[in-house]
């Protein structure tokens, strides 16, 4: 089971968070969930942090009552997507603030359901695939963090999640260097920004990315290709994801 939930908040009057606030947002709504954080290796939850204009000032944000804000939760299995599903909540409150919850959506589905719509049926395959990046996205190379849309890194943070939680299996690293060869990123309007943490922060990159299959791709390996990326939308892309990192958008 996957789901995807996005709640769009308001505030009654201007709030000020720490830039470091994810953290405790985060350990409040697993634990509403009842969800244990931090022993998966691979977390079973994505989380977006609150998307929307708010004016930065040294480490603190102020959120404004004449705007509009979202916040997003994914479940990539069967026990994080029923207990995002029994998620309720009328306002959210953590570190003094508190925000109304004025409207949510959830966009659910399966893995069976992914796979056979989109690789099972054998539709017309998908060549090109438009994404944008929202939230600060980093791959971990080593010690360092490499902060650029390289395919290879992006289909193998996919693939992993894809592999650990869904009942059908896709492949390694064999797939990995087909798909590697055969995609070229296309072009890409990316800036680089940093994602504030409890302690530090971690820089990542945000914006527009478009990918281009090689027509002569063979036809179900261009759908595993669509399938991956569509699946992205739940797993995002990349680290700290359970944090707010890589939240990934398929236009």
């Amino acid at each position: 089971m996957l789901i995807h939930s996005t709640w769009t908040l308001t505030v009654s009057t201007s709030t000020v968070l720490p830039r470091s606030y994810n953290l405790e947002l985060v350990k409040q709504l697993h634990q509403q969930l009842g969800l244990e954080m931090g022993s998966e290796a691979i977390p079973a939850v994505s989380y977006s942090g609150i998307m929307g204009f708010c004016a930065t000032s040294g480490d603190f944000l102020t959120f404004h009552p004449e705007d509009f804000y979202k916040l997003s939760l994914a479940g990539l299995d069967e026990r994080a997507t029923k207990a995002i599903s029994h998620l309720h909540f009328a306002e959210l409150e953590f570190l003094g603030a508190k925000f109304n919850v004025i409207n949510r959506e959830d966009e659910t589905t399966s893995y069976e359901e992914l796979y056979t719509k989109l690789v099972g049926n054998e539709p017309e395959p998908v060549r090109r695939f438009d994404m944008y990046f929202t939230t600060p996205t980093a791959f971990a190379q080593g010690r360092t963090n490499l902060t650029l849309p390289l395919p290879s890194l992006m289909f193998r943070s996919w693939l992993e999640r894809w592999n650990h939680f869904a009942p059908v299996y896709l492949g390694g690293d064999e797939l990995i260097a087909y798909i590697s060869n055969a995609i070229l990123l296309k072009n890409h309007k990316i800036q680089t920004r940093s994602w504030q943490l409890h302690k530090g922060y971690v820089n990542g990159f945000v914006g527009d990315v478009t990918l281009q299959l090689l027509h002569r791709t063979d036809s179900l390996l261009a759908n595993v290709t669509n399938l991956l990326v569509q699946y992205a939308r739940f797993a995002s892309t990349g680290i700290k994801t359970r944090l707010g990192m890589g939240q990934t958008k398929i236009n």
